[in-house]
């Protein structure tokens, strides 16, 4: 059986994910950007019963009428989220911080209808392996 693991930025937080994962998709609605500050948060999906936390307890926050966010109190990162409402028995895990985010590839762009205008070709832009003029 499959196992991902992962954690929070400063470490306080760590987690195990057994299983195979739904789907993973990348959200662009205004929720999910201004709960990350990010322009996009990749979520994986999987059953409650796949997510154990090993070490540490993550915070809630109530983001909306059902939803849940799940977060470090210590350093502020983003890990999970729950909706018993519209998503009962599902947990989605924020992708970026599982130790190895490559081993679940992202297979969807979701809520587009609220994307950021200048994502739509952020692929496009120039790329640096680091930041410009330190490389």
């Amino acid at each position: 059986m499959t196992t991902f693991e992962g954690g929070c930025h400063c470490g306080a937080i760590r987690y195990t994910l057994t299983g195979e994962p739904m789907h993973h998709a990348l959200c662009h609605c205004t929720d999910c950007r201004r709960a990350s500050g990010a322009p996009m948060v990749g979520w994986a999906m999987f059953q409650e019963e796949a997510l154990s936390v090993t070490q540490g307890e993550p915070q809630e926050y109530a983001s909306s009428e059902h939803g849940r966010r799940f977060f470090c109190g210590t350093c502020g990162t983003g890990l999970f989220y729950r909706n018993a409402e519209n998503l009962p028995g599902i947990v989605d895990t924020q992708v970026a911080t599982l130790d190895d985010p490559d081993a679940i590839p992202a297979g969807v762009h979701i809520q587009t209808a609220e994307r950021i205008g200048w994502m739509k070709d952020a692929h496009t832009l120039p790329e640096f392996a680091r930041y410009p003029g330190m490389e």
